[in-house]
């Protein structure tokens, strides 16, 4: 294994992150096209900045981090830098009220603003000394794709006739799992979480350092809980998730790009604080961190695997991740990314709930590049999801990625499924 003592990236390196640049900003460009003009500064959620912000955001981020902090080059405009430097995560709409701006720049000079440090990181990333393999270049490339995720759910929010859907967009259909069973045992074992810190070409803080945790033995919901079985649950009282439109009695959904009849057979996308809320309502919980780990990666034979469904590449046929959609599609739609003990989609269609708070594993140290990355929210208030939504790109998709929201938060594209036990 490489060394964790400073290295030159190989050539190999930079062609392949150079290329990984711009991809990441060709998709950055399609998705900021896709809102309409007089979008641009509207807040589709409230809780976060308008679209004008995180286009500034993301190459601003890229070149404070490569560029400015890691290489200790000059600025290309300060006040921009700052101006677009991080993002918001406030607990309620009066907190998100005290980042609100009066005057944007126009989308022209937000534009050349941010080819300015494209080129500035393109040069950085071609011909630049960089020590501890590269560290702030992994950086700048996953955040990227992290916030194309975090801007969907935005696109989700604007209305139909602010946004403009992709050529060919549509939307999904029933497609019942037939004899399926409802739930399966997992037997007691060992779930290893985080990564080896030596051993690994880059994680984010919140990874580190590998964790070996004892689970016992707990039964698990084969599927993720769906629309169907929620709205039981509305019908008695239970609360209606922010995905749902009511419309002459009934309920549709909000797709991505237009609404469309409520799809009972897929995954129900709620808040933290719903999920849990409806599995006590059966007389369940949502299950830990410890417990995804165990029934998506764990074997009745006692290894652990590196994906649920084995060791194979993540690819389209084991899960609706990597935008093959913009959708939440039926649950069970993709067999092929079971896990050992037959849990299906632990990984795509939605991240996974837990009920484990958001909190650092033992060994953990601040992230080089971004010391704030995951520091900030260890409050109680965030709570740890795992796996991919199907805006999630194949990059991110790894067993060690730890991912997290506000107990509260409705927006996000997140599954769940109850335990006991």
């Amino acid at each position: 294994m490489a060394s964790a003592a400073a290295t030159s990236m190989t050539p190999l390196d930079r062609a392949h992150f150079v290329a990984w640049y711009r991809a990441n900003r060709a998709q950055s460009r399609d998705l900021f096209d896709r809102v309409d003009p007089r979008a641009y500064e509207m807040r589709g959620i409230p809780l976060r900045h308008p679209p004008v912000f995180y286009e500034g955001h993301i190459p601003a981020f890229s070149f404070n981090k490569l560029v400015r902090e890691t290489l200790g080059r000059p600025s290309i405009d300060a006040e921009f830098e700052r101006l677009f430097e991080r993002g918001i995560d406030p607990a309620d709409t009066a907190a998100a009220a005290a980042h609100a701006r009066n005057g944007w720049p126009s989308r022209e000079v937000v534009q050349a603003f941010g080819a300015r440090c494209d080129a500035a990181v393109l040069d950085a990333l071609a011909t630049a000394e960089f020590e501890d393999r590269g560290h702030a270049a992994w950086t700048i490339l996953e955040h990227e794709p992290m916030h194309h995720e975090t801007f969907a759910y935005i696109l989700h929010r604007l209305p139909l006739d602010r946004k403009t859907a992709p050529a060919g967009y549509r939307t999904p259909e029933e497609m019942p799992l037939e004899n399926a069973p409802l739930t399966v045992e997992i037997a007691a074992g060992t779930a290893t979480i985080g990564l080896r810190r030596a051993e690994a070409p880059f994680g984010w803080d919140n990874e580190f350092e590998e964790t070996t945790l004892t689970v016992g033995a707990f039964e698990c919901d084969v599927l993720p809980v769906t629309n169907a079985q929620w709205l039981e649950f509305v019908r008695a009282g239970g609360p209606v998730p922010s995905f749902w439109i009511e419309e002459r009695g009934g309920f549709r959904q909000l797709g991505a790009w237009g609404m469309f009849p409520l799809l009972g057979s897929a995954p129900v996308w709620v808040s933290n604080e719903q999920a849990r809320s409806y599995a006590a309502w059966r007389g369940r919980r949502v299950m830990t961190e410890a417990e995804y780990h165990r029934a998506a990666f764990g074997t009745p034979q006692g290894e652990e695997r590196r994906y649920p469904w084995g060791d194979e590449k993540p690819a389209a046929r084991h899960g609706n991740f990597g935008w093959q959609s913009w959708d939440v599609a039926p649950a069970g739609a993709y067999p092929a990314g079971a896990s050992a003990w037959g849990v299906h989609e632990l990984i795509g269609n939605g991240w996974e709930h837990t009920s484990t708070p958001f909190a650092p594993l033992a060994g953990f140290r601040p992230h080089a590049s971004y010391p704030q990355y995951s520091a900030d929210f260890f409050d109680g208030k965030h709570y740890v999801v795992k796996g991919a939504s199907p805006v999630t790109a194949y990059e991110l998709v790894r067993r060690s990625l730890r991912n997290w929201f506000y107990g509260d938060y409705p927006y996000l594209y997140a599954k769940f499924r109850t335990v006991s036990g």
